[in-house]
This record gives structure tokens, sequence and C-alpha cells, in this order.
């Protein structure tokens, strides 16, 4: 990006800007990045990383290599007639264009890249060994996270499709966890809303009805970002609960993905009616609530969570 063009951070984002640029050198430190061969190779970490897409890919061009690295033409072409000249790459003629040659590593090129590779996997081992678990899977899950918000396909808009599930262990806490979180920060609402969730939550647990009752985690790029209950209010009853959406997953249709299932779901069970209560300082969730043809039925002013609010009942006929 040029810098004339580049856009003025925020005040806002300076904190951010700041932890990526502290995250960026303590990476760059940990994998040894700024040392003369990477993993004591002698290779520069293009040239590592160029040999580990030749080693991956089958049937590679210059013209695709240049694109998926972003790499300078004459860069690229310099390090891949170094490789040519240490017998590590071979080069075939492309049958759908005279003017591609078609790029593979040689035996030599694969034996180059051995103790590259080892050697990776080794010292990410070696990281790993002290920590639990628990502790790996939430860095993974960190970098899944890092990788995710900052890849060009979300930064364009682009995203896989949420999938829905059924409830597993762990949860119906993650549920009061991450809702408890969400709504003080956005709403600045007390402990007492968690306590509220977590009494819905084993009050669905306790007196779980298969028949009549189910709940839906909703999962994007690897992870829970969602939640839905829906719960017997009488024979021909049944009450929507607890939908819940992350910030960073709105915008995908989620939270209208959420309320169908219960819509679908209430009326496959033969329920006459669905039923809500929410509050009208959530305005994303209640038109959604709309959009899905459930009908205001009344409303009441009432304190809760610490802050004065009005609370609504919404009715859907089924």
């Amino acid at each position: 990006m040029n810098a004339s063009h580049a856009p003025t951070p925020s005040a806002d984002d300076s904190a951010c800007i700041e932890a990526v640029r502290r995250f960026s050198r303590f990476y760059t430190h940990q994998l040894g990045l700024l040392n003369e061969g990477l993993l004591s190779t002698g290779l520069t970490l293009t040239e590592a990383r160029l040999l580990y897409e030749l080693a991956h890919s089958q049937d590679l061009t210059a013209s695709t290599l240049m694109r998926e690295l972003a790499l300078d033409a004459g860069y690229l072409s310099r390090l891949l007639k170094r490789f040519e000249a240490q017998g590590w790459l071979q080069r075939q003629p492309d049958p759908s264009d005279a003017r591609q040659s078609r790029l593979q590593l040689s035996e030599a090129g694969h034996a180059a890249f051995a103790p590259l590779n080892q050697g990776s996997r080794q010292q990410v081992a070696q990281w790993l060994a002290p920590l639990l678990p628990a502790q790996k899977q939430a860095l993974q899950q960190a970098m899944q996270t890092v990788q995710q918000l900052l890849s060009p396909s979300r930064a364009g808009g682009a995203a896989e499709r949420p999938t829905l599930r059924g409830l597993l262990p762990g949860d119906l806490g993650w549920v009061v966890h991450r809702q408890a979180l969400l709504y003080a920060r956005e709403y600045g609402w007390d402990a007492s809303f968690e306590a509220l969730v977590a009494q819905i939550v084993a009050q669905y647990q306790a007196q779980f009805d298969p028949s009549g009752e189910n709940a839906w985690i909703a999962e994007w790029q690897g992870r829970p970002v969602g939640s839905v209950f829906v719960v017997r209010e009488s024979a021909t009853v049944a009450k929507l609960r607890l939908l819940y959406v992350e910030a960073d997953a709105r915008g995908l249709g989620l939270g209208r993905q959420l309320v169908q299932r219960c819509i679908d779901f209430a009326r496959e069970r033969g329920y006459q009616t669905l039923t809500l209560w929410t509050n009208d300082v959530l305005t994303h969730a209640r038109h959604i609530y709309q959009s899905s043809g459930f009908e205001l039925v009344s409303s009441e002013a009432h304190h809760s969570f610490g802050h004065d609010l009005v609370g609504e009942h919404w009715s859907l006929t089924l």
C-alpha cells in the first residue's frame, strides 16, 4: 500500500496496532527469523517458504508462486535459478501454456527440504511440550482466530457458512460465560444477568424433555459463535430462549438461522405458538424476530441487571 494512501489510524486502533506489532516481534524472535540461516539450514525465510510450497504442491508455475507468495517477479526468478543450479528444481513444459513451465522439486530438492521440515516440527514440539492439553487447544484456537480475522477473504467479506449442532459437554458453561461477557461489555449489565442465564441453562438441563425441547450451538471457522434454546411452556406453546451471536460473527445471517431452526423445530413437534421475551434495547435481535414473523404482544418497564429497561413479549403463530 502506498504510504500516502494508507488509512490514518484512529485513537481506538492505537492499542490494537501496538499489540499486533508486539506480537510480531515476539513471534519473529520465537521462530528465529532474524538469524542468518533458518533452523541452521543456511536458507533465508523466503527460500524456506519457497521450498515448502514446491514440496507440497504439484505442477506449480512461476506465476502461481509469485501470486501466492506476493514476491517480486525478478526476485522469484533469481531464487528459482539458484534452486535449479543446486539441482533442487526441475522444469517441465506446461501443456496448456507454452510460455510457462511446471515446477517441481527433484529428489535432491526433497532431500534438502526434509531436514528443514523436520527441524520446524521439532521446534514447535518443544514449544508445546510444557503446555497442558487445554492450553494447546487454547493456543490453536487463538492462532486460528488471528488467521481468520486478518485473512484477505475475511477482509473482503467472504466467509464460510456457519453450521448448527446440538449441545456437547461444556457448551452450557460456555453459553453462560459468553453471554455474561457480551451483555456486560455492550450494555453494561451486571452479574444478575449472568445468574439468570445460569439459572435458565441449569433448569433446561435438569428438566430436559427431548420430545419437545432442544438447543443448538452455532459453529463458524472451527469455534462456537452462537446459541439458542427452545423449551416447553405447555402442550401447545414453546419458548425461544438465549439467542446469542458473537460480535465478530454478526452479519453472516446467523441470528436468523438460529431463530429459523427454533421455528422449524417447534412446528415439527406440533406446537401452535412460539413465544419469547426480550428487551427493547436489543434492536438487532428484535429486527430478526420481527422479520421472522413474530409479533409484539406486550411490553413493560422493569429494573433489571442494573438498568431501567423495557421488556417485551413476542409471539409467533405456527
